[in-house]
């Protein structure tokens, strides 16, 4: 039972994230970064982030092969920092390598950084409240024209959730380790370097764009970067127009973004590949893509 318990755990996880960034995806898609909903777009973003590093603490805490190496590639990219970095790596680790000293302190972030996930889980709410949700003609409204959540936005939750829960025990029951790694059920073992390191599904992009810089500096730069870019979006972004259904056929915001979508599923996919030919060269291809887009695609009047 406690490893059907662990497998159910871990599913929830991997299925929040698709809803996620299925609903970041949404926003970039609607622009619902534009005036006056930047701070709601902001603050989803940092949501994003503290999502990450408390999935990235708990990937460690089974302290399995995958876990152990993850935590030390993860915790070493902090020694880039000028003057400090190896000290920072040195408190993270708790030790001079990671070892029991690091799990204990990576329980305890784990463990807190749940309540700031949902103090900034109310302002986001608080926030939406304030200016409403943006609707997808991308067109401001009048609230006599408002649609009230009730019975409209019910019906479609409880469609989605119904959905949801149809693929979640399909993977339960079928493919548990699907979205996983079985070399994370081998204990951890610091003498023994597994073949290739592939972190969770949800990081794979992000670390297929690390990978791809030869440099480790300019990875981690450019790593902070493509999460940055997201933060800064609505503060960056020319806008005139929102599109609406009415031009979208000929909208080519809409060709940018699917474009943009399918670059970030390749680079999931080469973060899942060794580091060999092609699959660096094709990161470093898409690597490029995926910044080019999306600056070209802000710049843009719509």
């Amino acid at each position: 039972m406690d490893g059907f318990y662990d497998i159910c755990m871990q599913m929830v996880l991997l299925f929040f994230f698709i809803v996620v960034y299925i609903h970041m995806f949404r926003g970039l898609y609607y622009n619902s970064y534009i005036k006056p909903r930047q701070l709601l777009w902001v603050i989803g973003v940092l949501i994003l982030l503290c999502m990450i590093i408390t999935a990235f603490l708990g990937y460690v805490l089974p302290w399995g092969q995958m876990s152990f190496w993850a935590a030390t590639v993860i915790t070493n990219l902090f020694s880039v920092v000028p003057l400090i970095g190896n000290n920072i790596v040195i408190w993270l680790w708790g030790a001079y390598s990671v070892g029991n000293e690091t799990l204990n302190r990576f329980y305890s972030f784990h463990y807190l950084l749940p309540f700031i996930l949902v103090f900034l889980s109310l302002i986001h709410l608080i926030v939406l409240h304030i200016n409403g949700s943006s609707n997808p003609l991308g067109i401001e409204t009048i609230k006599s024209n408002y649609i009230t959540f009730h019975p409209s936005f019910t019906i479609k939750d409880f469609f989605g959730f119904s959905i949801f829960i149809i693929f979640f025990l399909f993977f339960i029951f079928f493919y548990p380790n699907y979205l996983g790694h079985t070399d994370n059920y081998i204990q951890a073992n610091p003498l023994v370097t597994p073949l290739h390191i592939v972190p969770e599904w949800y990081f794979l992009p992000f670390y297929a764009i690390l990978r791809s810089i030869p440099n480790k500096a300019y990875g981690v730069i450019f790593l902070i970067m493509a999460i940055v870019s997201l933060l800064i979006l609505p503060y960056i972004t020319i806008s005139l127009f929102r599109f609406s259904y009415i031009k979208i056929i000929f909208e080519y915001k809409i060709f940018l973004f699917w474009n943009f979508l399918i670059v970030c599923f390749i680079l999931g996919w080469i973060g899942s590949k060794p580091i060999e030919y092609p699959f660096l060269e094709i990161g470093q291809i898409y690597t490029f893509l995926y910044f080019f887009l999306f600056y070209f695609n802000i710049k843009s009047f719509y």
